[in-house]
């Protein structure tokens, strides 16, 4: 072989070479086991911060890991970078936290957890209108933040813990059965609360005097009436308004203090007798539900099995600020002497509230943003409702609003329908296209 062959077939070897690192290189960047496979990512569907490289379980609630969905181009190399944008589908509480911030109606938005989106239109009125890097800081009203800024609104769709995150799950029969789930339809119901409260017999020497005080002092404004002494007459009405003051910041109604012009200080306050004053302390939650009037049970350790009736007179006009309570008055007929100044006793009104539609204590759910109810639609459909409650009694609040009469409600195994209608959620919000995602995929195999 000559020199010229030899120098042929070298370059031919160079050639083919150079053409199988080119192939070499094509295949690795478009082939399904390179860098893309590699960069295939798992999460947790119900903590989206859990991310792995590999299958595996969520080290705060154990649930499988689920595939994340991967894309390219200039959406995916921005979500790479440290300056990436996290959407408000995920909720996060934490103050100042990126994750939080809402979005205006039709913003596309580029989430490092469920690709890219475009924020949904909120519906309604705002719930509230919360401060944009505190969001624990919260207005009825639109406000401004101390540098000019607008609080940001807050919409059903986007509170925490609301049915904004729930959605309506279906729970086949022999589910139901294995999560205990029962229901039960809402009806109208006699509902009265009983209203507990300690007190003692009152020993009130101060108010007894305040009385006197304001009795001679209307006694003697009456005496100055029509006198040539204009000034006299003014300093004694000056010293009956502040009688009466002291007594109305004593708890005396207008009506009792109008009284006690004309009728001697009750001596009962010093030494009791045949009526005494029962002073009963009702904490301030409960101040709505009592009012002057009503009729008070009493017992005391002292008789046991014996009980005494007496009639709330009045209650104070101001709170104590260490018990958070206000001083009702109870008028207690003691015709034998029975109750003795100071003595305990124990007091209970009852309040009558009407005939309410009632929702089972079991069936509500309060999330501390809002309360929810789960409706039982029937055929297995169970959806989430923001309900509106008044007061509770006997296992049942009233139910101002939020599901109709004759409607049934789930009452056990909630906090399991809960969880399931959150994850459904979710998943369904972080699926391609915002689709119907199958709650229960991470745990199949």
């Amino acid at each position: 072989m000559n020199r010229k062959n030899l120098i042929v077939i070298a370059l031919l070897l160079a050639l083919a070479a150079a053409g199988g690192v080119f192939l070499a290189r094509r295949h690795a960047g478009h082939g399904g086991t390179g860098e893309a496979a590699a960069a295939q990512k798992w999460q947790c569907p119900m903590h989206p911060e859990v991310v792995a490289d590999k299958p595996g379980s969520c080290p705060i609630c154990n649930m499988d890991l689920v595939p994340m969905e991967t894309s390219t181009g200039p959406a995916a190399e921005a979500r790479s970078g440290s300056g990436a944008r996290f959407c408000l589908l995920h909720n996060c509480k934490m103050a100042g936290c990126k994750m939080e911030l809402p979005l205006k109606a039709g913003e596309v938005v580029d989430c490092p957890v469920c690709g890219t989106h475009v924020a949904e239109t909120p519906t309604g009125e705002p719930v509230y209108y919360r401060h944009p890097d505190q969001p624990e800081r919260k207005y009825s009203e639109p406000a401004k933040t101390e540098d000019g800024r607008d609080f940001l609104p807050v919409y059903v769709e986007e509170m925490p813990g609301g049915a904004g995150g729930q959605a309506e799950i279906t729970i086949p029969a022999e589910r139901r059965q294995l999560m205990g789930l029962k229901s039960e339809a809402l009806e109208r119901r006699a509902l009265a609360r009983v209203v507990r409260a300690s007190g003692r017999v009152a020993y009130d020497p101060d108010l007894y005097n305040a009385t006197a005080e304001y009795r001679e002092a209307v006694r003697a404004h009456e005496r100055l009436k029509g006198s040539v002494l204009a000034e006299s007459e003014q300093r004694a009405k000056a010293l009956v308004d502040a009688a009466a003051i002291k007594l109305r910041q004593m708890g005396l109604t207008p009506g009792q203090i109008e009284a006690a012009a004309t009728e001697a200080a009750s001596t009962s306050l010093l030494v009791g007798g045949g009526n005494v004053w029962v002073y009963a302390q009702i904490y301030e939650q409960e101040v709505g539900l009592v009012k002057p009037g009503q009729t008070v049970t009493l017992t005391t350790p002292a008789y046991p099995g014996r009980t005494f009736k007496g009639t709330l007179r009045s209650l104070d006009p101001i709170l104590d600020p260490g018990t958070r309570s206000l001083k009702a008055r109870v008028a207690v007929p003691n015709p034998d002497g029975a109750l003795r100044l100071e003595m305990y006793v124990n007091a209970e009104v009852k309040v009558d509230l009407g005939r309410q539609l009632a929702l089972p204590e079991s069936a509500l759910i309060d999330t501390g943003e809002r309360r929810l109810a789960f409706v039982d639609l029937g055929e297995g459909r169970i959806e989430p409702r923001v309900v509106e409650v008044g007061a509770k009694a006997q296992g049942y609040y009233e139910l101002k609003s939020g599901v109709s009469e004759g409607e049934k409600v789930v009452t056990s195994a909630n906090f399991l329908v809960d969880s399931e209608s959150r994850l459904k959620a979710a998943l369904k919000k972080a699926a391609p296209g915002g689709g119907e995602a199958d709650p229960h995929a991470g745990h199949r195999r």
